[in-house]
């Protein structure tokens, strides 16, 4: 069992930076593929970037060239950098963990909200 907790969120300007952070429990965080997804009202969630336990990263186009995700295993956390914010960044953020490629995020956060004002 993995519990997540995310933390980092708030209002930015746009064009500013904001830092997500995602804290794992458990002794296995460096197995964990991990993932980060945001969600609007209405609209389905989106996966925004992921990093596997090997480090390969994924990103959306939308955020590409802005985010970038990376994790400290020593501290069992997920990072999201976040710059050049824009109004459609805002939404609330989750971290998603799996053991398995291939198979459904089996752990989420409680979620952390991101507003970007223009």
């Amino acid at each position: 069992q993995v519990q997540l907790v995310e933390s980092g969120g708030g209002l930015a300007q746009a064009g500013g930076s904001l830092r997500l952070s995602c804290a794992a429990s458990g002794r296995t965080f460096s197995r964990y593929h991990m993932g980060w997804f945001r969600q609007t009202p209405g609209k389905e969630r989106e996966l925004v970037a992921r990093m596997w336990s090997g480090g390969q990263t994924y990103y959306a186009d939308s955020v590409k060239g802005r985010f970038t995700i990376s994790r400290d295993n020593a501290k069992n956390t997920v990072y999201l950098q976040m710059n050049s914010l824009k109004p459609e960044d805002t939404a609330v953020y989750y971290c998603a963990a799996r053991l398995r490629l291939g198979t459904e995020y089996e752990y989420w956060g409680q979620g952390t909200q991101v507003t970007v004002s223009s």
